[in-house]
């Protein structure tokens, strides 16, 4: 008994914050990513005993909280906020330019269609294969492939119609010929 107390502390020594972020990630609500995380540790300690592989931990207890996030939508739709700067991991770059473009980064991955936000925030947030998401997302790996393809060209796309909101003139617009 001792033995899983001390394993599961382990679990969420190692976990707990990962989870939140990813918890707010899917929810964008401080308060109830910490009733996910929350849940999500509770349903994992009254089933630890079916945990077989320690080394499967992580992506059992990312399919035990997506699980709990499905249930909340069922009954409650989240409003969409804006993610605070300290729910993002800390970049060896602390100058206020990088700041500014991470957390522009990080609104522009809020935009995306679920179908595309969660296996982008799978594999950068959690670093899991194109394997490991198709088999925790159910879907095949072809379809995980190309959801990452278009996540990737969604995202370059709303960077460039950035960009040029910023370009107010062509390159030779204004040029006195």
């Amino acid at each position: 008994m001792e033995n899983k107390h001390r394993f599961f502390e382990q679990l969420v020594s190692a976990y707990a914050n990962d989870l939140y972020r990813y918890a707010y990630w899917l929810c964008k609500q401080k308060p109830l990513a910490e009733d996910l995380v929350q849940e999500t540790f509770s349903r994992a300690w009254k089933s630890i005993e079916s945990l077989k592989d320690e080394k499967a931990a992580k992506a059992w207890l990312i399919t035990i909280l997506r699980r709990e996030n499905a249930r909340l939508y069922e009954k409650y739709q989240p409003q969409l906020l804006e993610i605070e700067e300290s729910l993002v991991a800390d970049d060896y770059r602390n100058e206020p330019s990088h700041k500014l473009e991470k957390e522009q980064l990080h609104q522009m991955i809020l935009k995306l269609p679920n179908e595309y936000k969660e296996p982008l925030l799978l594999q950068i947030m959690w670093g899991f294969s194109g394997d490991e998401i198709a088999e925790e997302l159910n879907l095949k790996l072809a379809t995980v492939n190309t959801r990452l393809f278009r996540a990737r060209q969604q995202l370059k796309q709303m960077m460039n119609n950035e960009i040029s909101e910023f370009n107010l003139y062509p390159a030779n617009e204004g040029v006195n010929k």
